[in-house]
């Protein structure tokens, strides 16, 4: 059972808080995401490497707006407005990871071995569900519709990290150049529709994650009072 109770000012306080410092550390990991997945792909030839690391810079407007948000003094006035934001930054990652994708399957693109690619990007898998579930529980608390969607996009950026973890691997391995291809392309389909509901201003649509908190808020702990 969700909690329904409005929380406190000092607990609307502290969750800004919060929010803001998340938000701070994800621009700031993905900032030098950007940098070593880009130059690593330019090394590497490496179509998904470079767009993995543009993704991140995605990632870094949907953080940022998140986070100027919170600094105003009254931030649920601005929600809408860093929705739209949110949304054509989903958008943006849907159309570069599907043409990047597209292109990577049609030129079979000879990418070189990347270990820097796999290490990074395998810091990434750990990393960013942590930042994302953070940033989720804090803005549902809130019920903050621009934090829970910006922590979508997080979510997003680990399966992208996963996909073009596995495509790097598989390439390494087995030469299996087109595995990174497909993943990219069904993640661009999760990014559209995440993007047409942050549009739309829907904070309680769900992504894969988002299930899987659900399903734990259906079975609450049976010392919590309500």
């Amino acid at each position: 059972m969700t909690n329904t109770l409005q929380p406190t000012d000092d607990r609307r306080y502290v969750l800004h808080r919060r929010i803001t410092w998340i938000v701070t550390a994800t621009i700031a990991w993905n900032l030098i995401e950007a940098v070593v997945a880009i130059t690593a792909g330019a090394v590497a030839s490496s179509a998904a490497l470079i767009g993995f690391g543009l993704d991140s810079t995605i990632e870094v407007l949907s953080a940022a707006a998140v986070a100027w948000q919170f600094t105003r003094r009254d931030p649920e006035r601005w929600e809408k407005r860093t929705l739209r934001v949110i949304a054509v930054a989903f958008f943006a990652l849907a159309v570069y990871v599907a043409a990047s994708s597209v292109s990577t399957l049609v030129n079979q693109v000879d990418v070189q071995q990347s270990m820097v690619g796999i290490v990074l990007t395998a810091l990434s898998v750990v990393t960013m569900p942590f930042l994302s579930l953070a940033e989720r529980r804090a803005g549902r608390e809130l019920r903050s519709a621009t934090a829970v969607a910006d922590s979508r996009q997080t979510l997003i950026c680990t399966y992208l990290s996963a996909a073009v973890l596995i495509g790097l691997v598989a390439n390494s391995l087995y030469g299996w150049w087109w595995v990174d291809g497909i993943a990219g392309l069904v993640i661009s389909g999760f990014a559209i529709r995440e993007g047409v509901e942050a549009w739309r201003g829907d904070a309680c649509a769900t992504s894969v994650g988002m299930h899987l908190e659900e399903d734990h808020d259906d079975h609450p702990d049976p010392d919590h009072k309500h």
